[in-house]
């Protein structure tokens, strides 16, 4: 048998093709590799204003858990949103479809470069913050990786369910706002969910993004409870089953006309 008619080496097969279109697509790679870098150093004025001591934050915390949101919300959903349209409405989806590969696979290794390219650069991105804005280290590292093993997931998942009801690549961006604003603002990556009053945050910790911000930032910082784990970890897979079931009944992969 050959290694590339095995699952593994159709996923590999499949990445590498993807990552050629990705690398063609400036506006793409600018998204993917440039804004996660940018927004983080944008939002550190407001930052700086937050009242972090009382609530145990440090600025390079806080800096560190928004530079990986960042990257989950632009390298990876954001530019899967885009992927995942063009790919559709030039019927490369239709004809993958006609092969060997399932349907998993086939949306597995669309989001497959865009996935390690988060993956890579969160990882970067919190070493930086860790030496250059004295971030420390992770208190509970086992938790900052099943949040962004998690975030990671849940980004290729929403943009593959966002494509769904998007009709054209140039509308991606578009109908990719109301995912990025929610998640910017209500999920903890600009503003920490201890500085919001008690209501909105509690109705804050079920947004999409939420659970895996939690693990990361109590994973770095050490302050998440076992019990507020647990309950991060139990929305984070409910999300999980949740994406899992919308993507496979809703996903369109006939371009709409």
């Amino acid at each position: 048998m050959s290694a590339t008619t095995t699952p593994a080496g159709r996923l590999r097969a499949l990445g590498r093709a993807e990552l050629a279109l990705l690398g063609r697509n400036r506006g793409a790679m600018f998204t993917a590799l440039l804004v996660p870098l940018a927004l983080p150093f944008s939002v550190r004025p407001a930052v700086d204003q937050m009242d972090l001591k009382d609530e145990g934050l440090s600025v390079g915390a806080v800096m560190l858990t928004a530079a990986v949101g960042f990257s989950l919300l632009f390298a990876v959903y954001s530019s899967l949103v885009s992927a995942f349209v063009t790919r559709r409405e030039e019927l490369v989806l239709k004809r993958l479809r006609t092969g060997e590969l399932g349907d998993p696979e086939i949306l597995a290794g669309t989001a497959l470069p865009s996935v390690v390219l988060g993956l890579v650069q969160s990882v970067l991105l919190a070493v930086a913050c860790a030496l250059l804005l004295d971030a420390g280290t992770p208190a509970m590292p086992q938790l900052f990786v099943l949040g962004l093993l998690f975030g990671l997931f849940l980004a290729a998942a929403l943009a593959a369910l966002t494509a769904s009801v998007t009709k054209t690549a140039e509308s991606a961006q578009v109908t990719a706002l109301p995912v990025l604003f929610a998640s910017m603002l209500g999920s903890g990556i600009i503003i920490p969910l201890q500085l919001l009053p008690d209501r909105v945050a509690d109705v804050c910790r079920f947004l999409p993004f939420s659970p895996a911000i939690r693990l990361i930032s109590g994973g770095w910082n050490g302050d998440l409870s076992g019990y507020d784990a647990l309950g991060a970890v139990l929305t984070a897979l409910a999300w999980t089953v949740l994406a899992v079931f919308a993507v496979r009944r809703w996903f369109r992969w006939e371009p709409r006309r």
